[in-house]
């Protein structure tokens, strides 16, 4: 007989790093929301785990859906609720996942209270970004996903360019990157890490809301990354016609965006942005 999935509890929960709250969603019967320190972490309908609640992460979708036909071999850098893992295992059938997620108490949690055992072919390594992708095999993988956070912020030892180098090489000659920063004002942040992962792969785009991408607020950007040419005309057409109508830069576009700026690299001495706190209210 299948095992029986009990009832998700909301509260708070204690966990590695601090203490995670569990959220049920008003709005949907079986939607959850991950919250840490008032910051929104993940969101999962049990359900329907193609129901993407945040934007950013729908543009993700928009990249993982242009990806050619078929299951899909994935590494996660950062798992959250392990959004991204139900979205490809349900749109992507005999899909493989691994989760690199240094919270091993929140890995608990997740499995437990929002049936991560339902996800099939997920392996999961509670251990840092850089220590869990240096146990991935090369050539091993057809998408990359790096969405890991501290709270609002991204560790910048995951955002230099001897990283992006590792994960390239845990990337098939032709698979695919895909970064989930944020920044605000100015998004001097934002243009280092394009012209770093630029260092790297051969064709990268960045995608975003126009506010975000004029800097006039603090946002999420998604950075797409190949060794081979992205379809960055099907993409462009995507992410305009969603609900957020995205920009898609590309080509001298994401050139005049990143404007000379320098890759960042180990050890320098480089603050990730942090959200204004109306951000989050």
């Amino acid at each position: 007989m299948a095992r029986a999935q009990r009832e998700p509890m909301p509260g708070l929960y204690p966990v590695t790093f601090g203490e995670i709250e569990l959220l049920r969603d008003l709005d949907r019967q079986d939607g959850w929301v991950l919250s840490k320190d008032g910051v929104p972490q993940s969101y999962v309908d049990l359900q329907d785990p193609t129901y993407l609640e945040f934007e950013y992460v729908q543009l993700m979708a928009d990249v993982i859906d242009l990806l050619p036909e078929g299951s899909l071999s994935c590494v996660h850098v950062g798992g959250g609720a392990c959004t991204i893992p139900r979205y490809v295992a349900t749109t992507r059938p005999g899909s493989r996942h691994i989760v690199i997620e240094p919270d091993g108490l929140l890995v608990n949690l997740i499995r437990e209270q929002l049936d991560l055992r339902s996800v099939p072919r997920l392996k999961v390594l509670v251990m840092d970004g850089r220590e869990g992708a240096a146990r991935v095999w090369d050539s091993s993988a057809d998408l990359v996903v790096l969405d890991a956070f501290a709270g609002a912020t991204m560790p910048v030892e995951l955002a230099t360019a001897e990283y992006m180098g590792d994960l390239a090489r845990v990337l098939r000659p032709s698979g695919t990157l895909l970064v989930n920063l944020a920044d605000g004002k100015g998004l001097v942040f934002a243009r280092r890490l394009a012209a770093t992962v630029q260092g790297t792969f051969g064709h990268v785009a960045l995608l975003s809301e126009p506010g975000v991408l004029r800097g006039r607020r603090f946002g999420n950007l998604i950075l797409a990354a190949s060794r081979t040419a992205l379809p960055v005309d099907l993409l462009t057409r995507r992410a305009a016609g969603g609900l957020t109508q995205a920009r898609c830069l590309h080509g001298d576009a994401l050139t005049r965006f990143v404007a000379g700026a320098a890759p960042i690299r180990d050890g320098e001495p480089v603050l990730a942005p942090v959200p204004p706190p109306a951000v989050f209210g």
